[in-house]
């Protein structure tokens, strides 16, 4: 099963869970979702597999939130957010391509295992 971590590695959540997983052997590819952001398509099937509406994947607390104006937003204007300002995705997600789950807590990601 090749695992894929939406990694932040200034995020202190998210280098929990890459330590998590890598204490238990598990060597999950790194998709450094800032610096290569992902399409509407694949954040589409990162809600599917998660199983939440892109409210749920949406950090709401980031400044680019309020900036812009998405307190009221739709799950399309959402998911384009999120495309166009990879830094409003909620972090850490661990994808087995089926299934993937969101790492808050870090402990969270172990389900997926």
């Amino acid at each position: 099963m090749a695992l894929t971590l939406w990694h932040n590695p200034r995020c202190s959540k998210s280098r929990e869970a890459l330590a998590l997983l890598q204490a238990r052997g598990v060597a999950p590819e790194l998709r450094l979702y800032l610096k290569t952001p992902p399409t509407e398509a694949e954040l589409r099937g990162i809600l599917a597999r998660v199983g939440v509406p892109a409210g749920g994947l949406v950090r709401r607390k980031e400044a680019t939130f309020r900036d812009l104006g998405l307190a009221d937003a739709d799950e399309a204007a959402l998911v384009a957010a999120m495309a166009a300002h990879p830094v409003l995705i909620e972090r850490p997600i661990l994808d087995d391509g089926v299934r993937a789950v969101i790492g808050r807590p870090p402990e969270a990601i172990l389900d997926l295992l």
